[in-house]
Formats: structure tokens, sequence, C-alpha cells
């Protein structure tokens, strides 16, 4: 019986139907950016004080500068090691006692300001920005800043739930009825967080995003890699992933233009209402319906897609139901990612590379410092690394395999990090030259992960297994900043030696994993199993073969 793959030479691997559904889901994919990095620019901290009442008059009393405003009232640096008075506390005093005098103010109350009482902001604070963000709205800063801490750690929450539950259900229900359902709901809460109230709504909704955007980014890369031939499975993959490095560039230029959080928060959800669009557009996967012995369904679409491909169906592939009525239709399960031995070794080697990803990728972001004079030049610089790493990867991936270049991003960006923890601080320019192409290297890492991730696993639970996998990722994001703040105020390089160790322990897992190049998409447990062996049982087939012909008649 022939395999989708088998047809789809005959109909099309990337015609006009895989080109136009392609750049439909391209759309999801740069949709996710915000959600997946917008806490950039949606929770940007600017610097900020104490609010005091009467400081203000008295400077306008005063004709002070701003210069000369901070230095008069506000505290300066506090000891080493301690929260900073000049953000979180403020000088306990009467600013609207008209005693105070316009020269050196604090004076005539202490020999030294250093000797003044100091207390909360209990008045609010004062923000240098000329927009807003979730942090100056409802004041995240100081005792408060675990709050926007929980505001990120609820969207990598909702991303870990969200990718196990609705990956299930997209295996038990079909892609496109998932798909439709995240992006609904993606994009009504995203709306109802621009028009939060208060900290907590916004908090819910936000956690909600979480729960179905990555799940539905991840919905369309399997879609789009079981609508493609054999041939353009790994270019549509990388490119999916492209489409999400555009979607930085873009972010940074809107977050530039709507310097206020509400407004770009409404900006860049709203275009996700259209995507309800592909009900008419994007057609359920026909892998999937075959794997759900749905045949009927799965060979109208195959007909519709040679249609708009201009190509005819083969008589011989249009009597697919009839030979596989008889099967019996297949359920996802949890198990079945765990219960084979070759598939177990998979799921387990693939979740600690999702983890070792995200732990390096935003480590690496984190460990940088991009927290310079201009954020929105900062994001756009960081965001063009990216591009370097995919044409690496559409460059070397069909001459030398997905394993190898795996193994060596991985590898190399875990060098990265040894090699520069021994280049010395009057290097910079050669320390960030390393760090950088450690990032490139996992930048690379990461985007392989999701092209082979979707190739080991068979229809059945191809896109529970990829979304389960993934969920490692989360995990990692979770636990990163803690990992590196924590990490460094024990040793300023030990971060670095933490990637570099954990880079390349995934590298050498890489290798433990079959070669997917040139291989179809396997339909069965079975052929995923087989995997590894397709050489070895061919040979076998050909001895058993040769043997019997030699074998004189009686």
């Amino acid at each position: 019986m022939p395999t989708m793959d088998d047809i789809l030479e005959h109909i099309g691997e990337f015609n006009f139907f895989q080109k136009q559904t392609f750049l439909f889901l391209a759309l999801l994919s740069a949709a996710f950016t915000p959600i997946y990095v917008g806490i950039v620019f949606l929770a940007f901290t600017p610097d900020h004080r104490c609010r005091s009442p009467g400081v203000p008059e008295l400077s306008h009393r005063c004709g002070w500068s701003l210069a000369e405003e901070l230095n008069y009232t506000v505290p300066g640096p506090g000891p080493e090691g301690q929260a900073f008075p000049r953000q979180c506390r403020r000088y306990e005093v009467d600013w609207n006692q008209s005693a105070l005098g316009c020269v050196d103010p604090l004076a005539g109350l202490a020999a030294n300001n250093s000797l003044l009482p100091l207390g909360p902001c209990r008045y609010g604070w004062v923000y240098d920005t000329p927009g807003s963000s979730i942090v100056t709205e409802f004041n995240l800063v100081c005792t408060n800043s675990w709050m926007l801490d929980l505001f990120q750690s609820a969207v990598n929450v909702g991303f870990f739930i969200g990718s196990v539950g609705i990956g299930y259900i997209a295996d038990r229900f079909g892609r496109k009825l998932c798909l439709l359902i995240t992006i609904l709901i993606n994009a009504s809460s995203g709306v109802l967080m621009a028009i939060s109230p208060n900290y907590t709504w916004m908090l819910i909704f936000r956690l909600i995003q979480g729960l179905v955007s990555k799940a539905g980014w991840l919905i369309g890369y399997i879609l789009i890699t079981e609508f493609v031939g054999l041939s353009y499975r790994r270019t549509v993959g990388i490119l999916y992933q492209v489409a999400f490095t555009v979607g930085l560039l873009v972010l940074a230029g809107v977050a530039y233009v709507l310097p206020h959080w509400r407004w770009l928060q409404f900006t860049v959800t709203l275009p996700n209402f259209c995507f309800l669009l592909y009900y008419w557009c994007v057609p359920e996967s026909p892998r999937w319906l075959i794997s759900q012995n749905k045949d009927a369904k799965a060979m109208k679409i195959i007909k519709h897609i040679a249609k708009k491909n201009g190509k005819s169906l083969p008589t011989s592939l249009q009597s697919l139901g009839s030979d596989e009525e008889v099967g019996e239709k297949l359920n996802p399960s949890f198990l079945d990612l765990v219960r084979t031995p070759q598939i177990r070794k998979h799921t387990l080697i693939l979740m600690y590379n999702w983890f070792t990803s995200s732990v390096l990728y935003q480590g690496l972001i984190m460990y940088m410092g991009l927290a310079g004079s201009n954020i929105y030049l900062d994001f756009l610089y960081s965001a063009l690394v990216e591009f370097p790493a995919a044409f690496l990867i559409l460059v070397t991936i069909d001459r030398v395999g997905r394993r190898h270049p795996w193994a060596a991003s991985n590898m190399v960006a875990g060098a990265a990090c040894l090699a520069s923890v021994f280049i010395p601080e009057d290097l910079r320019w050669l320390r960030v030259t390393v760090v950088c192409l450690g990032r490139m290297g996992i930048t690379m890492a990461y985007e392989m992960v999701c092209l082979v991730n979707a190739e080991l696993y068979p229809t059945c639970i191809r896109n529970l297994g990829v979304l389960v996998c993934s969920s490692m990722c989360d995990i990692g994001g979770i636990i990163t900043p803690f990992l590196v703040y924590r990490l460094t105020s024990i040793w300023h390089e030990l971060p670095l030696v933490v990637f570099a160790v954990v880079g390349l322990v995934a590298g050498g897992l890489v290798l433990l994993l079959p070669e997917t190049k040139g291989k179809t998409l396997p339909e069965t447990i079975e052929e995923a199993e087989n995997m590894q062996r397709p050489r070895k049982n061919k040979e076998k087939m050909i001895y058993l073969q040769v043997k019997k012909l030699d074998t004189p008649p009686n």
C-alpha cells in the first residue's frame, strides 16, 4: 500500500497548495513572537526612584535641573550587595517644609546625607520613560519585583501544561480543530489582557495565552511538515522557524512605534483573529486521517491538493480506503512514547535536548546582558544572529544530514561557553564574539531539534511526541533566570561552565539518534522502531532471496 510520501510524489511535494499553506502557517509562526519574548517590551523596567511629595514643587521653586534634583533629593548607591536605595528607598524628610534651602537643602538636617533615615517608597515611584509598561503601571519593582518573575513564569507554566494536554488532543481529535481552538482562545485572552483592570486579571489571561499559544505554533509546524514531500520537509521546517525570527524584527519595530504596553498588546494580538479564516484555507492533515482510518476524508483532501497543484491522481492510488478499512483505529497514548525501546530512547534524548536548547538560548542572552541604552537595537541585533544559523542549516543539512550538524552545533555552543571562561575581561570584544558564536550554535540546535523531533515519531503519536518533548524547554525557561543569577553570585563564570557541560553532553547524546536524512516519515510504531536498522533488514532480505534461488529443484 502506498504511503503519503508516495502519493505526494505524484500530486506535488511543494507546489501551489503547499506554498500557499506554508505562507499561511508562517504568519502564525511570526505571530507567536510577542508571546514568547514580548515581555522584553511589555515589562520593560526603566530607571526609577521613589516619589517624594513636595520635591517637584521645591525643584520648580529653586529652578533645579533634573541632575540637581536627583543629587539633592535621591539617596546615592548603597553598600555593595544591598538593594539600591536610589530605586527602592527615600529620605524620610518632609520636603514641604519652608526651611529647606535651594543649595544643599539637607545640610541643615544632618552633617552627612548618609546619616539621614531612609524609608520605603510609600508614595509610589517616578519612572524615567516616555512610554509605559506593566512594570510602571502596576509598580512591579523593589519589593514587588517578584510579581514580574511570576508573570513570566506563568507563561512558561502555560507552555508546559498546554504542550502536553493539547498535544494529546491534537493527535486524538485532529490538527485542524485543535489549531482553530488555540487561535481563538489565544486571540481572545490577548485582547482581555490588554484591557485588564489589575495585575491579577492580567496574570490570568497571560497564563491562558501560554496554555494555547505554543501548542498552536507547534501544531502549525506539524501540519506543514505533514503536507509537504520528503525532499522539502527539512526546508519548510527551518523556514517556519525563520518566520519566527522575522517576527522578532517586526516586534522590535512595532514596539518602537508603540511604547505603551496596552496599545502594543492590542496591536500584536488583533491579527490573530484573522487566522480563524484558516477554517476555509487549511485542511486537515491527510496523514492524521489515514492513521485514524478516516480514509474517505483523507482521499478527498488528497484530491483537493492534486487539483490545487494542477496534477492528476493516478487510479492506482485512489483505492486507499478499501485496503485499510480492516485496520484498527489508533488512539495516541503517553505510554507510546516510552513503551518500545527505540522510541523510549528517542524520547529521553529529545527531552534533554529541548531542555538544553532552552537553557543555553535564554541563558546566553541573559548572561550577555542586553540591557544597553537602547533595548530596541539590542533586541534587533540579537535577532539578526539567528539568520546565519538558519542559513548554515539549509546549506549543510542535505549534504551532511541531520545528526552530525545538530551534534556539532551543541558542541560548538558548549565549547564556546567553556572557552569564554578563560578569556580575560580586557579582551571584551573577543569574549563577546565567542559568546555570540555560542549563541549561533545553540540557535542551530534549537531549530534542528524541532525538525528532527517530528521526523522520529510515527504519525499516530507525532504531535503528542513533539509537544511532550518540547515541554522540557518550558521547564528550562522557568529555571534559567535562577540558574544565571544565583550562580553568578557564587562565581561570575559559573553559569558558563554549567552551559558548557550541558551543551557538550547534549551533542554526545544526539549521536545516539538515527539519521533521518532521505527517510520517509514513519507511519507506524514499528517503522519508527526500525529506523536504525533499514539497511540491515534490506541486506537480510537479499541474502534470503539469493539463498532460495541457489537451491536446486528436486
